[in-house]
């Protein structure tokens, strides 16, 4: 059936990892059963404060004379709601000193599909026949980035630095004497936490990516997603920043609206006027509902309030129990590593010289009813394809309740005690 696609269709209706992952985590939600253990998706957790929150603002909204027809009987305009564009301005406005306005500001359906315009607007081929594509300074990096491109492949990446930290612990670092800046290079993008080790990129870090992008001419995108200053699930120091060669987006899904599919670009007005005309194209407009209930938010500051005294100290407190199932459950002589937690919703397992291959560990672990993602997804634009520490590497998140972060991690740990005595579980 393949044939009857156009290249387009070849690369974009043939299966793909992060449709993969969502199938995984759609059906385990929907229809997984009471020991399915989903620790494969990026589902936010739900935080009762954050969901009484959104009750709350959809009572306000439906005790609010024609609330309900704004938010659902009609169309915004591409862009997104005027209200909502200014007060998101003015938060960053005034409380980080940014000289921007509404016109920085473009709504689209989630930030997945942000990413699906401004790579394929920034990159790809040219009228002179040229190809430009897009620099990924670290990988691993956001699975959902690989398979957008409509056309040849857009990515180049760059091996990190492997800082290996104490027994069980270790970082990826921006490896700044192999980047290089080609003229063939459209943008450089990173994710601030990456998603999925939950490494951030220091200011200093930051700084210097900023200045190779200044230096060459162009932009500098910053996936936002688990960052500051919403939902700031970040659990060390990162500066927000942005300036008019900075594309930065942001999403409403992590604070803990994932279903209303609300992404934020903030960027120079010509890149957020071209967003939303690729808005309009190919969707009249974006959704209303997370505009609506967050706008009072935004306007108030709440927004902020709630990520840094609700959201963030919740995920610390997540993360570091994960990371001590992780040592209870794990041989200390097993070669395992993870990645420092620094933000975002995943621990990022790193197991050194494993003798079979993460996707055959995870049919393993699917198996025995434990959903996890294959590392090797996340390595793509590598002239390597053979590196064998892509094969070594598993994502898990920790938001799920603690019997099925717990025990799903005890899974893991059988398994792979197993795969490295060469021998399978008998479950």
């Amino acid at each position: 059936m393949s044939e009857q696609f156009s290249n387009f269709g070849q690369r974009l209706c043939m299966g793909s990892g992060i449709e993969e992952l969502m199938d995984d985590l759609g059906n385990a939600l929907v229809n997984g059963g009471p020991d399915t253990k989903m620790l494969g998706g990026g589902q936010p957790a739900h935080i009762p404060e954050v969901n009484a929150l959104w009750r709350r603002r959809l009572e306000e909204i439906m005790s609010s004379p024609g609330g309900v027809e704004k938010m659902l009987a009609n169309y915004d305009p591409p862009r997104g709601n005027p209200i909502f564009l200014q007060a998101i301005a003015d938060l960053f406005r005034e409380n980080f000193g940014w000289d921007i306005s509404a016109k920085n500001i473009a709504i689209t359906s989630g930030g997945q599909t942000a990413f699906f315009f401004l790579f394929n607007a920034l990159a790809g081929e040219f009228k002179d026949g040229s190809r430009k594509k897009i620099l990924l300074p670290l990988v691993p990096e956001y699975i959902g980035y690989s398979n957008q491109s409509v056309g040849s492949d857009l990515f180049r990446a760059v091996k990190p630095i492997i800082e290996k930290i104490g027994e069980h612990d270790f970082k990826y670092r921006v490896d700044f004497d192999n980047l290089k800046v080609d003229d063939d290079i459209a943008a450089i993008c990173v994710s601030r936490p990456t998603n999925p080790t939950g490494n951030v990129l220091t200011d200093n870090e930051i700084s210097k990516l900023r200045a190779l992008a200044d230096e060459k001419g162009i932009p500098l995108i910053i996936d936002n997603a688990y960052g500051a200053p919403f939902p700031n699930i970040i659990f060390t120091e990162a500066t927000p920043v942005w300036n008019d060669n900075i594309v930065l987006t942001l999403s409403l899904s992590k604070i803990g609206l994932p279903g209303t599919r609300t992404g934020i670009v903030v960027a120079r007005e010509e890149i957020a006027a071209a967003v939303s005309s690729m808005s309009a194209i190919v969707g009249l407009a974006n959704g209303n509902v997370g505009q609506q209930i967050m706008q009072p938010l935004v306007q108030s500051g709440e927004i902020l309030k709630l990520s840094n005294e609700v959201v963030r100290p919740y995920y610390i407190e997540k993360s570091r129990q994960a990371r001590a199932w992780v040592d209870e459950s794990f041989d200390s002589a097993l070669p395992y590593r993870v990645h420092l937690s620094e933000g975002a919703l995943f621990l990022w397992l790193w197991f050194e010289d494993l003798p079979i291959t993460t996707r055959e560990l995870y049919e393993r672990l699917k198996a025995r009813g434990v959903l996890i993602v294959s590392g090797h997804y996340f390595f793509f634009g590598l002239e390597d394809e053979d590196w064998q520490h892509r094969n070594e590497c598993i994502r898990m998140t920790y938001t799920m309740d603690e019997s099925t972060v717990r025990g799903g991690i005890q899974i893991i740990a059988e398994e792979v005690a197993a795969a490295y005595a060469g021998k399978t579980v008998e479950v």
